[in-house]
């Protein structure tokens, strides 16, 4: 690649993650409350895992900061990278003990080899660079570390019958993959899979009475689907993931 195509791929990805920014600021988050609730399978995800007090967390694009609350609240050091300042300071009020910066994935502002555990949620399919993102989380975590991703599936089965066409956030960037393309993905970034399981937080009134309540025998038909479909049918699926 010569110079000047590599200083115009930077700059088109500089202006994705601040088109993206944009939308975070201006839609996602603009009405946020600085108060935080956080749903109950963050505590059962927590407890999942195993983690332990005065381990380093980091999560990347943390939002609000609902996921690492738990983490706090459990005894972690906790730390967050999330593009929008409005998110930010939400995690700031609730956790000043915390670390946050408003920053892209891509770039982390940490040192290498800094965190026992490293989680991104729900995010990655929303990154301009996700090979690049995942392999500063490889960079910034110890060598035994372990990394918790949450991605959605392409195989979702209602996806594929068309019921469903992607989040509130496509409107900023939503890639969606297949399972083994998310395995190959990891792969080039130096993580390998150790793990996975569903993500069934969707079984829960407060996100079965969401919208319109002619939709809500929908919604509770689609979470209980999710009990006995098989892996590859998920909406999202949960991946542990440990460096190569």
């Amino acid at each position: 690649m010569t110079k000047t195509s590599e200083n115009k791929e930077s700059h088109l990805v500089v202006g994705d993650i601040n088109e993206i920014k944009n939308f975070y600021e201006t839609v996602y988050y603009a009405k946020r409350s600085d108060n935080l609730h956080v749903a109950r399978h963050y505590f059962r995800l927590f407890n999942k895992l195993g983690l332990k007090p005065k381990q380093k967390i980091l999560d990347v694009a943390c939002g609000s900061g609902e996921w690492l609350k738990v983490c706090e609240i459990s005894g972690l050091d906790v730390n967050g990278v999330d593009l929008s300042e409005r998110a930010i300071e939400i995690c700031e009020l609730n956790m000043p003990a915390g670390n946050f910066f408003s920053q892209s994935a891509e770039k982390l502002p940490f040192e290498d080899g800094s965190f026992d555990v490293v989680t991104c949620l729900g995010s990655l399919e929303h990154f301009v660079d996700p090979v690049k993102s995942l392999q500063e989380m490889v960079r910034t975590s110890k060598s035994d570390a372990v990394f918790v991703i949450l991605v959605p599936n392409k195989g979702f089965l209602t996806r594929r019958l068309g019921l469903f066409g992607g989040t509130q956030q496509v409107d900023a960037k939503e890639e969606v993959r297949f399972l083994d393309e998310w395995n190959e993905l990891f792969e080039t970034a130096g993580l390998k899979v150790a793990k996975r399981w569903k993500d069934l937080h969707v079984l829960n009134w407060q996100w079965i009475r969401k919208g319109k309540p002619i939709y809500w025998p929908i919604r509770a038909l689609q979470g209980l689907l999710l009990l006995v479909w098989p892996l590859s049918w998920q909406y999202q699926v949960y991946h542990l993931c440990e460096k190569k």
